[in-house]
């Protein structure tokens, strides 16, 4: 999965939506980062992209890293149009995203500040793990390099299942990837205070 350089988000309109721009092959574009939502992220440890960290599942409005990614870039070992979970990669009203599943597991729901959809975390991808970048997918590669690297808020909505994540992951513990994945879910699921957490937001 490729970063590529940043990209700055557009402004939105008075009504508070953002504008569908020429040029833009999604037609909505982020809104900018509440100042708010950065303030409360600065006392948090930070990621090697110097991101925070998020630790409380209660925390459901964050500051997030995301890049993007598309089939189209046909990279070795990648299944075409399938996601790790074994199906296909979503792009309508509800869209994928790969994530380092012990951060954000299979089956977490998020909206991005400033747009209509709703994404799913269906996949996961090698330079996502240890991190807490979330990459989205596109399906094709002008859309991929519009959205480049952004700074974002996101919003969960549902947490997905660390133990269905775990459960997943334990088959294919030969990759160094997966193996971090799916020992960053184990612990979670083994921690008492951090399974309390998980039971009380709905993250089991």
């Amino acid at each position: 999965m490729i970063c590529l350089a940043a990209l700055t988000s557009c402004s939105s309109d008075l009504s508070g939506t953002n504008k569908s721009l020429a040029g833009n092959p999604d037609g909505f574009l982020p809104q900018p980062v509440s100042p708010n939502t950065i303030s409360k992220s600065h006392s948090l440890a930070k990621d090697k992209h110097g991101m925070p960290s998020y630790t409380k599942h209660s925390v459901r409005t964050r500051y997030v890293r995301t890049t993007a990614y598309s089939h189209m870039e046909n990279e070795v070992g990648a299944p075409g149009r399938m996601n790790a979970s074994g199906g296909i990669l979503k792009y309508g009203s509800v869209r994928s995203a790969a994530a380092d599943w012990s951060v954000y597991p299979l089956g977490t729901k998020f909206r991005v500040k400033g747009q209509p959809h709703i994404y799913v975390v269906d996949d996961y991808g090698s330079a996502l793990v240890g991190t807490n970048t979330i990459d989205i997918f596109k399906p094709s590669l002008s859309s991929m390099r519009h959205w480049g690297t952004r700074n974002t808020e996101i919003t969960v909505i549902q947490w997905g299942s660390f133990a269905r994540s775990a459960r997943m992951l334990k088959g294919r513990t030969s990759y160094h990837h997966c193996r971090q994945m799916y020992y960053g879910c184990t612990h979670k699921l083994n921690s008492s205070v951090v399974s309390k957490d998980l039971e009380r937001n709905g993250a089991l």
